[in-house]
């Protein structure tokens, strides 16, 4: 990592924005930023936040859903937490609650407008960012995101062809919670997942 990344990630992980000047309620516990910023992986999968059990690892995507990502993409985990291969950077770095269901809550609002453009000004070498739910979409793409997040994702052909220099695909969340949109959409495993891991592979290799 340039000495430059490195400065600001230990920056991001000793942030304390969403308790000391929150925008609404302060974060309801200790914050634990969990970040891993990369200046050689081309890929940067922009997740959502941390869940309960990332809050605890501090380490991303050590659920279910960390391995439900990690078949989609068709990775190993060796492959997965090689900071040479990949990026991860959610929208909210730390675990934001949950809500009166078991929910987990949105990303906090601080951390994608505090953080996020310098990251990505001192990450110029990502060339496919992979943006995992609504919040990361609407950052990330701007006008080509649809108003629905299925609609994005079935536009995915549209916008991979898109005149960017940094490719992008939208993905659901790998959630549980979104087995049963797995079971209505069976295109996206079946015609997505194989382009991906195409991608995937060639620039992991």
């Amino acid at each position: 990592m340039s000495p430059e990344l490195s400065k600001l990630a230990a920056e991001v992980r000793a942030c304390r924005i969403c308790v000391e000047r929150p925008l609404g309620r302060p974060l309801p516990h200790e914050p634990r930023p969990v970040v891993v910023p990369s200046s050689n992986a081309r890929i940067l999968i922009a997740s959502q936040a941390p869940g309960t059990k990332v809050h605890l690892s501090g380490v991303p995507f050590t659920d279910a859903s960390g391995d439900r990502l990690r078949n989609w993409l068709g990775v190993t985990d060796e492959e997965f937490y090689d900071p040479e291969k990949f990026a991860i950077v959610p929208m909210g770095f730390c675990f934001p609650g949950q809500d009166a269901k078991g929910g987990d809550l949105p990303p906090r609002r601080e951390c994608a407008p505090a953080w996020r453009a310098p990251l990505m000004a001192l990450m110029p070498q990502i060339d496919l960012v992979l943006t995992i739910g609504i919040y990361a979409q609407s950052w990330h793409m701007g006008s080509t995101r649809h108003a629905s997040l299925t609609e994005t994702v079935m536009n995915w052909r549209a916008i991979w062809q898109a005149p960017t220099t940094t490719k992008v695909l939208p993905l659901p969340h790998p959630s549980w919670r979104n087995t049963g949109w797995l079971k209505r959409n069976l295109w996206f495993e079946m015609e997505l997942l194989p382009f991906l891991r195409t991608e995937i592979r060639g620039r992991i290799a």
